[in-house]
């Protein structure tokens, strides 16, 4: 599978193209509109999220409620694009025009992809780099992880997320008896947290940045279960299955690292400390004792839940603003200030739940025959039972 995402944050509308999806999955607006709800939530959020009721429609690759097999195209509308139609319209300018440009941006913001994407494609105005690498687009990266996310239940593959850390205060609860449970108290939680104290730390946390003019950052954590061992590949660098879930993980905007189950902590311990040791019994198959090693090993699934955690780091909009240059004058500023969250880190765990289900259902219809969703569940199935009984 894979997809392509096109738009801008204050254009018309956000577009993805999904193209290998199996016929005969049952799929439905409602089932991506939920997920992008889950995206706009989270305390600390700016007033964008006032703005944009998401929704999607579905355009294309659906009939009747179920994939047709042909490519699926999703759309997100933007409400605010009314308010820019001058700023971000398509058409060309008069020559006389100036009031649709009155936006136009030479400052460079600290932290953002504004000078390094002018450098790569010439702009002299940034307001065509930062329109698109906006985390705006995660919307519709969501509405492709929804789908994954469809597809992966109906193989019996369950993922969830929560937030382990915001802007120093870090989770002692993060024990759970089951991803239900998990999902009941974190989407009841304005910080997705586990932990009762730490919630309402975190969102003191972060009232004060807001309050300061500043931002912070955390550490999510997506966990998946069900996943059946040996998906992924040790022969080639390229389709290791915790690589590519690494690769989406710092795909998010703003996210600078990643590790799985025990992570960097395991540098600091022995291995005996580290592996996880092998059991079996006739009722589960192959097991592990422990899952420090978060469901992988040799770049494959191991059958044990896969736990993966991502850092972001703080928003770098910042309403007390960092000093740049202006890429014309080349004098020293403040950097300009577009709307902005004061912490999206609740939000960012959502959208990584859906980039890692993204690639773990890529994963398995590329290992898998999977034109029809019918013959993908019994290649599932068969491949569970070889496990346990090999």
């Amino acid at each position: 599978m894979r997809y392509l995402t096109a738009g801008e944050s204050h254009g018309p509308q956000l577009t993805t193209i999904i193209e290998g999806l199996p016929a005969g999955v049952p799929l439905t607006a409602e089932d991506i509109n939920g997920e992008l709800a889950r995206r706009q939530k989270g305390h600390g959020r700016g007033r964008r999220m006032q703005i944009e009721k998401d929704n999607v429609q579905l355009a294309g690759g659906i009939r009747h409620g179920y994939t047709l097999g042909s490519p699926v195209a999703l759309v997100v509308e933007n409400n605010d694009w009314k308010h820019w139609t001058k700023i971000m319209g398509q058409d060309p300018l008069d020559e006389e025009a100036t009031d649709e440009i009155k936006r136009k941006i030479t400052r460079a913001r600290p932290g953002h992809a504004d000078l390094n994407g002018a450098l790569k494609y010439g702009h002299r105005d940034m307001r065509n780099v930062l329109e698109r690498s906006s985390a705006r687009e995660t919307t519709v990266r969501v509405a492709a992880g929804a789908v994954a996310k469809k597809l992966l239940s109906l193989l019996g593959i369950e993922i969830a997320c929560h937030v382990l850390e915001i802007g120093g205060v870090r989770a002692e609860k993060t024990t759970y008896s089951s991803l239900t449970e998990l999902k009941e108290v974190t989407e009841a939680s304005p910080v997705r947290c586990l932990d009762p104290d730490a919630e309402k730390k975190m969102m003191t946390a972060i009232d004060e940045a807001k309050q300061n003019g500043d931002s912070i950052g955390g550490i999510v954590e997506v966990i998946v279960e069900g996943m059946p061992a040996g998906v992924g590949s040790y022969v080639h660098y390229d389709r290791k299955l915790d690589s590519k879930l690494a690769g989406a993980m710092v795909s998010i905007n703003a996210f600078k690292g990643v590790e799985f189950g025990i992570g960097f902590e395991a540098a600091r311990k022995p291995g005996s400390e580290v592996h996880d040791e092998i059991a079996w019994d006739p009722e589960q198959g192959y097991y592990r004792k422990s899952n420090r090693l978060g469901g992988f090993e040799g770049g494959m699934s191991t059958g044990m839940p896969i736990v993966v955690r991502g850092v972001m780091k703080p928003i770098p909009t910042l309403y007390k603003p960092l000093q740049s240059v202006d890429i014309e004058t080349k004098e020293p500023f403040a950097a300009s200030i577009e709307r902005s969250d004061s912490c999206a880190v609740p939000a960012a765990a959502v959208v990584a739940e859906n980039v890692i289900a993204w690639e773990l259902a890529s994963a398995i219809v590329d290992q898998f025959s999977a034109d029809r969703l019918d013959v993908l569940q019994k290649a599932i199935e068969d491949q569970r039972q070889f496990a346990k009984e090999f």
